[in-house]
C-alpha cells in the first residue's frame, strides 16, 4: 500500500471487504486492489459468458462498495491533508453492519446489494461525500457532458452539478459491483451462478469497519492506499 501522490490520477473512498469474501470477489473480478496485481478468474459451472467478458468494465476498481466516488485532487490540496480529513471522519463514525447481501440486478449490471434499505451506510457515505468535497477538483466539461448523457432525473442532475456524481446522498444505493452490462437473456443465469458462488463467503452481517482510501494509477487500476478504522465511541 502507499505510493507517491503524483502516481495517482484520482482518489476514492471505498468499503473494501476482507477475508474469504475479499479473496472470492477479487478473484471473480480479476484484480486484487490490496496487492495491486491481477488475479486468475474462475471458470464457474453454468456461467453462460466468460468471466473476463462480464467483468471488463468494473475490473479495474476491484471488489468494493463506493462511499466517495473517484475524484481528482483539487488544486492546492495534497494527499497528507486528504488522509487527515478521512481519518477525522472515520474517527467520528461507527462501524456499519449490513444484515445481508445478495446478488441483484441494478439496471443492466449485477451487484451484491443489501437485503433491505440500509440507512446507516447511506449516512456514512453522505458524511464522506460532503466532508471530502473541498478536496474534489471540479469536473471538466467533457466529464460533465458524459455524465449528463446518462438520462439523469432532475435530482441526480443537481447532485452531479454540486458533487461531481449523480448517485450520492438521497440517490445513493450501496452495492458491490460484480459485472458490467449483462445481456437480458443471460442475466438470470449469470445471477444464479454468482449467487451460488458467493453464498458460502458472504458474511452475516457484512460489517464496514473502515474507510479505504484508494488511488487510481495511470493505467486506470485502483489500489488500496490505506484503511481508516471507524472508531467512534
Amino acid at each position: 500500500m502507499g505510493g507517491r501522490m503524483q502516481d495517482w490520477q484520482r482518489y476514492a473512498v471505498f468499503a473494501v471487504p476482507e477475508g474469504r469474501f475479499y479473496e472470492t470477489g477479487s478473484a471473480w473480478l480479476g484484480w486484487d486492489s490490496v496487492a495491486g496485481e491481477p488475479r486468475a478468474q474462475p471458470a464457474l459451472p453454468g456461467l453462460p459468458l466468460p468471466a473476463s467478458d462480464l467483468t471488463k468494465r468494473p475490473q479495474k476498481y476491484g471488489v468494493h462498495g463506493t462511499l466517495k466516488p473517484p475524484f481528482r485532487l483539487a488544486e492546492g490540496e495534497n494527499m497528507r491533508a486528504l488522509r487527515d480529513a478521512i481519518a477525522e471522519i472515520a474517527g467520528a463514525a461507527e462501524p456499519v453492519d449490513i444484515a445481508g447481501l445478495g446478488v441483484s440486478a441494478m439496471g443492466r449490471f449485477l451487484a451484491l446489494v443489501p437485503a433491505r434499505s440500509e440507512e446507516a451506510v447511506s449516512a456514512l457515505s453522505a458524511q464522506v461525500v460532503t466532508g471530502l468535497e473541498p478536496f474534489r477538483a471540479p469536473l471538466t466539461a467533457p466529464e460533465m457532458e458524459k455524465r449528463r448523457a446518462d438520462r439523469l432525473n432532475p435530482r441526480a442532475a443537481a447532485l452531479l452539478a454540486q458533487y461531481g456524481y449523480p448517485y450520492v446522498l438521497d440517490q445513493f444505493r450501496f452495492h458491490l459491483t460484480l459485472t458490467g452490462p449483462v445481456p437480458k437473456a443471460a442475466r438470470g443465469a449469470v445471477a444464479a451462478c454468482l449467487s451460488s458462488h458467493f453464498a458460502p463467503v458472504l458474511p452475516q452481517p457484512y460489517r464496514i469497519a473502515d474507510l479505504a482510501l484508494m488511488g487510481q494509477d495511470r493505467a486506470g487500476w485502483f489500489h488500496l492506499l490505506d484503511r481508516f478504522p471507524l472508531s467512534a465511541r
